[in-house]
C-alpha cells in the first residue's frame, strides 16, 4: 500500500477540462500501467494491436526496447477514443487486480481532470461530484419506489453522456425529462399525458413556484431535446443542468410521493 493509501489522503479533484481527448502524458501512463499488471510485452502488444486495430510488426518478436518502442507508438497515435477502447478491453483481460487497475486509473483521471471514469470495466462519464452524487441518489430512491422505468431512463441519460467518441446529448436530455414524466405520471395517474400537461393539470404535484421550473425545464427539452431545429442543439453543459435538476426533482417527488416505510417489502 503506498504512502497515499496509508495516510488516507484524499486526492484533489482538478476541475474537468478534458473530455473528448487523450492526452499524450495519459497516452504514456496507460503504457506504464499496462506494463504494472501484465508482465508480458507480446499479450500488451496483441492487444493495443486489436483495438487499435493494427497488425503487428513480425519482426519484432522479441520482448526488448523494439517492441516497446512499437507498442508505445500505436498507443500514441491512435484516436483518442481508442485509448478509453483500450482501458476497457484491457480491465477485461485481467485476470486478477481488476479493482486495483480501476482504482489507479481512476485516481488518475481525477488529478488530471479528466471527465471519464472506469466503473465495473466500462468507461463513463464523471462529472462534476455534486452531480454524481445527485444522480446517484435519483437511481436509489427510484429503485426504492420500484419505479424501475424513471430508474432506467436515468441510467440511460448518463449512457448516452458517456458514448464515444462523441457523447449523445440530445439524448441525454430527453432521457432525463422521460424519467420525470414517467414519474408524474405514476403520481398523477395520468399514463398518457406530457410533463408539460401532467405540471399544468396538477400544479400542486411540487411546492409553487417549483411546478414553474419544471415547466421551464420541461420546454427547454422540448425545444432543444426533443423538437430540435437546425444548430439548437444544447451543449453538454446545458445536458448536465437538464440531467442535474430532473435527478434533483426525481429524488424529491419519490421521496415525498413514495416513501420507503410505506412501500410493501
Amino acid at each position: 500500500m503506498n504512502f497515499t493509501d496509508r495516510m488516507g489522503i484524499d486526492i484533489p479533484e482538478l476541475q474537468i477540462t478534458i473530455r473528448n481527448d487523450a492526452p499524450l502524458p495519459l497516452r504514456n501512463y496507460l503504457f506504464q500501467l499496462m506494463q504494472k499488471y501484465e508482465k508480458s510485452l507480446k499479450k500488451i502488444r496483441s492487444y493495443v494491436c486489436f483495438v487499435t486495430k493494427e497488425a503487428e510488426d513480425p519482426n519484432n518478436w522479441g520482448e526488448n526496447d523494439f517492441m516497446k518502442a512499437e507498442i508505445q507508438t500505436l498507443i500514441q497515435n491512435c484516436p483518442w477514443y481508442r485509448i478509453y477502447d483500450l482501458i476497457e478491453y484491457f480491465y477485461s483481460k485481467l485476470l486478477v487486480n481488476k479493482a486495483d487497475f480501476e482504482k489507479e486509473i481512476n485516481e488518475y483521471f481525477i488529478e488530471k481532470g479528466i471527465g471519464w471514469k472506469l466503473t465495473k470495466g466500462l468507461i463513463e462519464t464523471r462529472g462534476e461530484e455534486a452531480l454524481e452524487k445527485k444522480i446517484a441518489e435519483a437511481a436509489v430512491e427510484l429503485g426504492n419506489a420500484k419505479l424501475l422505468t424513471s430508474q432506467n431512463e436515468i441510467h440511460e441519460a448518463l449512457k448516452d453522456m458517456s458514448k464515444r467518441p462523441n457523447p449523445d446529448i440530445t439524448g441525454s436530455v430527453q432521457h432525463s425529462l422521460a424519467a420525470l414524466e414517467c414519474l408524474c405520471r405514476e403520481i398523477t395517474g395520468d399514463k398518457k399525458s406530457t410533463l408539460g400537461k401532467l405540471i399544468n393539470d396538477n400544479p400542486d404535484i411540487v411546492p409553487k413556484p417549483l411546478n414553474d421550473v419544471i415547466s421551464k425545464v420541461y420546454g427547454f427539452a422540448s425545444e432543444q431535446g426533443r423538437h430540435l431545429r437546425e444548430g439548437g442543439e444544447p451543449n453538454y453543459e446545458e445536458a448536465e443542468l437538464v440531467v442535474h435538476l430532473s435527478a434533483s426533482l426525481c429524488t424529491y417527488l419519490a421521496k415525498k410521493n413514495f416513501p420507503i416505510e410505506k412501500l410493501e417489502i
